[in-house]
Formats: C-alpha cells, sequence, structure tokens
C-alpha cells in the first residue's frame, strides 16, 4: 500500500499535508467550522442526558485572537509567499489582516486559520487537480477572495449551490436554507467528467411530449437567428433559412445521436441535414403561409439525464433515521460527494478529506473506487470512523483494506508524538481517558481537559480536571500547582498524566501528595481526589478511578477545537 493512500489520520492537518509529496493528490473537498453563529460544539452527553457544562461556551473561544494566533498571523505573508502566492498578493493580505484585526478580529482569527491550511494543497495536488471547499455564506465570500489569491482567480470554475435543508420562515430575513461549495482546480487542464442528475417528472411531462421508439423526444426549430453566408445560410429540400433572417443550426446532440448509432457523419452540412432526415431526426410541419414549407424541427430526445447544475435541489439533507446518518447535525449526504468525486476524478484516482469528521468522503470515495485519505484532530471521530463507518457499515478491515496512524500504539509512539506536535499528544493522552481538551480560555492555567461525571441527586455533571506532563523532568511543583488549581476551580478530582514511570521513590513522594487531599465518598465508594497515570498505564488500558463517567453519546462536532 502507497504510503499515504487508504489511510485514517490522527492529527492536524496543518502538519500533515505539509508532509505529503508534491502533485499526490487529484481531488480535495474540504468541510471546514464554518464561521457562523450556528452550534458546531460538541454535544456530548451522560447516560441522563445533561450536557456537559462547558463545551458551549467553550466552542465560542475558537476564534479569539490568541497570542499563538497573532503570530500566525504575522507569518502568513511569509507563507504565502513560500507557497508561490505573488509577492503582490501577499502584501495585499498583510493590509487586509491589519484591517481585519481592528475591525473583526474573530473573522481575521478564522481565514488566518483557513489560509495556513489552504496554501501547502497549491502543491500537493496535481496540476490536473480540483478543489472543493464547503462553507455557509455567512464568509465564503472572503473565503473566495482568500482562495482567488491561493490558486488564482482564473482557476474559479463555479459556486455552487447546495439546498441543505427544508423551507423554513425567519423573522427578520430570508430563510437561510442553503451551503456553498467553493470550486477550484489547479489550472486550465482539469478533470472533468459529464454527470447527470435524474429530470424532473414535471419537465419531461411539459416539455417532452412526444413518443416514438427512440424514446421521449420535443421539437425544436432546426435554425438559429441572424444571416450568414455559406452552406448555412443556403435553401435545403425547398426551405430557405435567409428568408427569415436565420441560418441552420444543427444541434451537436443530433450528430451525437447518429454517432451513437454508429452512423459515419458527412462533412457538408447539407448531408447532414440529409442524413438526419432520413433517419427521421427532422420532420417539415405543415405548409407555411402561402403554401411555402414549413421550417424544418429536430426531434431532441430526452437524455438518461441533465448535466449537473451549480444550483443541487435533488440531494436532500440526511434524514435523521437514514443508515448513513452517525450523529452529526452538519454531516453531508454521500449522494453530494458522490457527485463531486464522479465529477472531478476518475476510477484510482486519490481523493483527500483534510477535515473528514464522520467521513461522508471516504465512504464515497470507497464506493467509486477512488484512493482516500482522511485527516482528523480528534481521537474520538477517527476511532469512530474507523469502527461505525468503515468496519461496520463498509466492511472494511483496519491494517488490511485501510491503516490508522498518529495514534500511539507505544510508548515510543508517544514520544515521536510529543517530539512532533505537543499540543497533538496532550489532545491524545486526555481523550484516551474518556477527557475532553479544554478549549475555553481561563486565567487558571494548569487545566489541559477535563472527566466529567455525575453524582447522585445532583443536576449537574462535575469534573475531575487534568492536566499532561510529557517531559522526562516532573518536580512536585507541578503536584503542588494542579493542588492549586483544583482548589481554585473547585473540581471534585485531579488527575495528572506523564510520560514515564518516575521511580519508586519518586512516586512514593507524589502520592504522599496526593494522599494529602482525601478521598471523595460517593455512597460509600471512595475514590483518591488526586491520581496519577504513566502513558504506559494508559496503553495497557488503565484509566482514572472516577464516578459513572460521561462519554460521548453524540458525535455532532467531534474535532475540537477545529475539526468538522
Amino acid at each position: 500500500m502507497t504510503k499515504w493512500v487508504n489511510q485514517l489520520l490522527y492529527g492536524d492537518c496543518l502538519s500533515l499535508m505539509r508532509e505529503m509529496p508534491m502533485g499526490y493528490v487529484d481531488l480535495v473537498y474540504l468541510d471546514p467550522p464554518f464561521n457562523s453563529n450556528r452550534d458546531y460544539a460538541a454535544i456530548y452527553e451522560d447516560e441522563t442526558g445533561r450536557p456537559l457544562p462547558e463545551q458551549i461556551e467553550a466552542f465560542n473561544d475558537l476564534w479569539e485572537l490568541s497570542p499563538e494566533r497573532v503570530e500566525a498571523i504575522k507569518m502568513m505573508p511569509v507563507l504565502m509567499r513560500e507557497a508561490g502566492v505573488p509577492d503582490e498578493v501577499a502584501e495585499l493580505w498583510r493590509h487586509w489582516m491589519q484591517a481585519l484585526r481592528n475591525a473583526q478580529p474573530r473573522l481575521l482569527s478564522y481565514l488566518s486559520y483557513m489560509t495556513e491550511r489552504l496554501l501547502p494543497l497549491r502543491s500537493i495536488v496535481k496540476p490536473t487537480g480540483s478543489i472543493y471547499l464547503h462553507c455557509d455564506p455567512t464568509a465564503s465570500h472572503y473565503i473566495k477572495a482568500m482562495m482567488d489569491s491561493i490558486f488564482g482567480h482564473q482557476n474559479f470554475r463555479n459556486e455552487i449551490i447546495w439546498k441543505r435543508t427544508f423551507a423554513h420562515g425567519g423573522a427578520t430575513r430570508w430563510g437561510d436554507i442553503h451551503d456553498v461549495i467553493l470550486f477550484y482546480t489547479r489550472s486550465d487542464k482539469y478533470t472533468w467528467n459529464k454527470v447527470l442528475q435524474a429530470h424532473d417528472p414535471n419537465y419531461i411531462d411539459t416539455k417532452y411530449r412526444f413518443v416514438d421508439e427512440r424514446g421521449r423526444y420535443r421539437l425544436v426549430v432546426l435554425t438559429g437567428p441572424g444571416k450568414t453566408k455559406g452552406a448555412s445560410g443556403q435553401a435545403w429540400r425547398g426551405y430557405n433559412p435567409s428568408d427569415g433572417g436565420r441560418h441552420w443550426a444543427v444541434p451537436k446532440r443530433a450528430i451525437d445521436a447518429l454517432r451513437e448509432e454508429g452512423v459515419e457523419i458527412p462533412p457538408d452540412l447539407h448531408d447532414q441535414l440529409e442524413l438526419l432526415y432520413q433517419h427521421s431526426f427532422i420532420r417539415f410541419p405543415e405548409r407555411g403561409r402561402g403554401g411555402g414549407p414549413g421550417v424544418p424541427e429536430f426531434k431532441l430526445y430526452l437524455e438518461k439525464g441533465q448535466p449537473i447544475q451549480d444550483i443541487i435541489t435533488d440531494i436532500p439533507p440526511i434524514n435523521s433515521q437514514a443508515k448513513e446518518r452517525l450523529g452529526y447535525p452538519t454531516q453531508k449526504p454521500v449522494a453530494l460527494l458522490e457527485r463531486i468525486i464522479k465529477a472531478s476524478t476518475n476510477e484510482g484516482d486519490r481523493v483527500l478529506d483534510p477535515f473528514c469528521g464522520c467521513a461522508t468522503t471516504i465512504e464515497a470515495a470507497h464506493e467509486l473506487k477512488r484512493e482516500w485519505i482522511g485527516i482528523d484532530i480528534a481521537i474520538h471521530a477517527i476511532k469512530r470512523v474507523a469502527k461505525v463507518r468503515l468496519e461496520d457499515r463498509l466492511g472494511l478491515r483496519e491494517g488490511v483494506d485501510f491503516v490508522v496512524k498518529g495514534i500511539p500504539g507505544s510508548l515510543e509512539g508517544a514520544k515521536d508524538l510529543w517530539q512532533s506536535d505537543k499540543h497533538q499528544f496532550q489532545k491524545w493522552a486526555i481523550e484516551q481517558v474518556d477527557g475532553f481538551v479544554t478549549t475555553k480560555k481561563t486565567d487558571d492555567g494548569g487545566i489541559d481537559g477535563r472527566i466529567y461525571f455525575s453524582l447522585p441527586g445532583q443536576s449537574e455533571l462535575e469534573s475531575m480536571v487534568i492536566e499532561v506532563k510529557g517531559g522526562k523532568n516532573v518536580s512536585k511543583e507541578v503536584v503542588r500547582s494542579l493542588r492549586g488549581v483544583l482548589d481554585r476551580d473547585q473540581a471534585k478530582m485531579a488527575g495528572l498524566i506523564i510520560m514515564e514511570d518516575m521511580g519508586s521513590r519518586k512516586t512514593k513522594n507524589f502520592l504522599s501528595e496526593f494522599a494529602d487531599l482525601g478521598m471523595l465518598d460517593v455512597n460509600g465508594v471512595k475514590y483518591p481526589r488526586m491520581q496519577l497515570l504513566t502513558v504506559s498505564d494508559i496503553l495497557a488500558g488503565q484509566r482514572f478511578l472516577t464516578p459513572t463517567v460521561a462519554k460521548a453519546r453524540m458525535m455532532s462536532q467531534p474535532s475540537l477545537p477545529f475539526g468538522r
């Protein structure tokens, strides 16, 4: 199996795409987080149906201008130049970003995040490849300007409108029922296949009212407006189009229909008209005024479907009871992705989804015999996709039909992740113990994640605060600091995750510090208020001892902070 093919990759798509070979991908479909007021936060509930306290509020902080984001924005013109974006465009972006920093800082944070991740696509998409970016109208116009700068305005092909929901009323505005899909190519020579969509039955009944042995057809005049010289303006079978200020206009579909029947097409226009007449594609209506021949008509037969249009109304949103539904409110139907993949790739081509979420793109690519790569920043999403979508739904086998990479399965793998991406290591460690990475910005510090649990008789969930340390030297100051966080946060419990065993003596000292905090008594069952796990413990299946843990019940938007 080729290194990057048929894989689920756990990690930030930015770093992973930078490692991909140049000119390797035929199609990229992105359905990144939108910059809208809709609730794309993860909705995790325990068996009582109670939502996690911080998740929705935490999501609102995603597009704040953090110090890291400000630094990334400063580097954007440099990154653009390195990616081959013209200097004048990079300079324009520098001024634009400065203006947005004062006027719309949250929008700036979102756009800079997206720009960082679109820049690598310039090199990894083949010259014959395509990029489809799915977004909503809130920021689609800003994203289009961004993509014009990166891929070139001349390579913009379509703004596709998808009716994503059924009609609903708005109190003070028109009903918001559509998404936008921006279609770009890497050059003017790109893969394009004729894809047909089903005809509207009303359209067929209204327009194609006649039937013969070839099928349903409608009649269209065989001339076009305006006089011309040459064969197209000369008489044939007693009718001269010039008399009515017109010329012969033979439909291409007429010639194609004859070719499909194995008929050799002559070069002369009048010979073509005669051939069409002999094969019953042309008819003369009743005589016109003055006894002359009527305007000849061509039988335009109904095709199997009409070519796909840039307004998609025939692919409905996923029904809540549909078999393909995995619980994501923003999940897209497989049919939508199949249409895109059919149009812009051929069998055996490679499809990349950098925000694969519930992996609709992967399923569509697999069913259409394309190779695929899916990336997600949340371990919950990767594991769920591997089990539910690929194994249970598609019957694929991990290690045979696809592989999962980036999720450490050994201490050495965890160390490699720590060295390559400390933030991703932290996320992995927290999610492995059924925790949730903290996205809410606070002044407390020391809280990398939380494990939520329920207590008898309480309406709200309680939490264990989690701190992760990947370095070798973990001092007792870390323990004291975590105790301070526990007191300030008023959490019930605290957990510390470290990379390696500290040795018996140091571990004993740590546990002595932990013991000072006492136990949490829940109906006679005692849980240490402060606990310690090493990466080896986690890999061996050990978890923090807590009351009933609130796990993910619905994976609505698992890729926090930035996933689909």
